[in-house]
């Protein structure tokens, strides 16, 4: 696996996984571009210590924010812990459902399918950008009329709002493009949470959901049984745990400005980004991506 590559890859992920844009959608084109099959094995260990790297730069990010919204009482604790386990909960019901539905479906017959082997279909992703990009651009643009409070304390996410952020988490799990990030955040301000309210609390999931990510993505690359000696495994682990601190630092990065255009009321603009990335990623289908 080339160092270069890696980097690169590890940038693009750690930019785009903590932006509303769909970081799997932008690796997957990457690494089509960059010549690489994106359903490789090592290209899956990498994919999870991405995330890895996201995962921890979205908890040193956070956490004193964390603290100041979440943890200040032991009554404060135990809603927020409330609404997330609840939210978690729902992601998990419709996303499994789902993905055991499309499995089911499009690979009726084949005893060993997952739906990962459907992540670099640019004519899938190129779709779900677009409804991502619609939905943001939708929050966005409602926002923009009529202006919210911005205190992320300044009220409590109830429990149908926590249970619809976590349905719509659930319906971005098995589509490369649609952005869980910008789904959730775009979900919570649609149901009258605070925007610095709702950007706490989606990436409070992501710490939830990452480590089930990394867990399934680990089983995956244990089934497919290609990586099965320690030479092969030792090359690929090295490059993957470089991608990994990467993704780190990218991804503090992205946060700053990911929080700056939220506060400056430029949600909207994310929404059409995608719809223009879904323009471009159809294109690169038709010339034979």
């Amino acid at each position: 696996m080339n160092f270069l590559h890696v980097i690169i890859l590890a940038v693009v992920q750690g930019l785009a996984e903590l932006l509303p844009v769909s970081s799997s959608a932008h690796v997957i084109v990457a690494e089509k571009l960059l010549g690489m099959d994106p359903a490789a094995p090592e290209m899956t260990l990498l994919l999870v210590m991405l995330h890895t790297g996201t995962m921890f730069a979205v908890i040193v990010y956070f956490w004193q924010r964390w603290r100041r919204t979440f943890f200040q009482s032991v009554p404060d604790f135990k809603r927020f812990a409330f609404v997330l386990v609840l939210a978690s909960i729902l992601t998990g019901i419709v996303g499994g459902v789902l993905i055991e539905g499309i499995e089911k479906l499009v690979f009726r017959g084949q005893p060993h399918a997952w739906i990962e082997q459907l992540f670099d279909r640019l004519d899938l992703i190129a779709p779900a950008l677009a409804a991502g990009g619609t939905l943001i651009l939708v929050a966005g643009l409602r926002e923009k009329r009529s202006p919210g409070t911005d205190d992320p304390g300044g009220s409590e996410i109830t429990a149908k709002q926590a249970g619809l952020i976590g349905a719509v988490q659930g319906l971005c799990g098995p589509f490369r493009g649609f952005s869980r990030s910008g789904a959730t955040i775009s979900s919570g301000m649609l149901c009258g949470v605070p925007k610095a309210r709702s950007e706490d609390f989606s990436f409070a999931l992501a710490v939830v959901l990452t480590p089930a990510v990394i867990a399934r993505e680990s089983w995956r690359l244990i089934q497919m049984h290609h990586i099965h000696h320690g030479a092969t495994m030792a090359s690929a682990v090295l490059p993957s745990v470089l991608g990994a601190v990467c993704a780190f630092l990218a991804g503090l990065l992205a946060l700053k400005w990911l929080s700056r255009w939220l506060e400056a009321g430029r949600w909207y603009i994310f929404g059409v980004y995608c719809l223009l990335a879904a323009c471009a990623v159809e294109l690169l289908h038709h010339f034979g991506y």
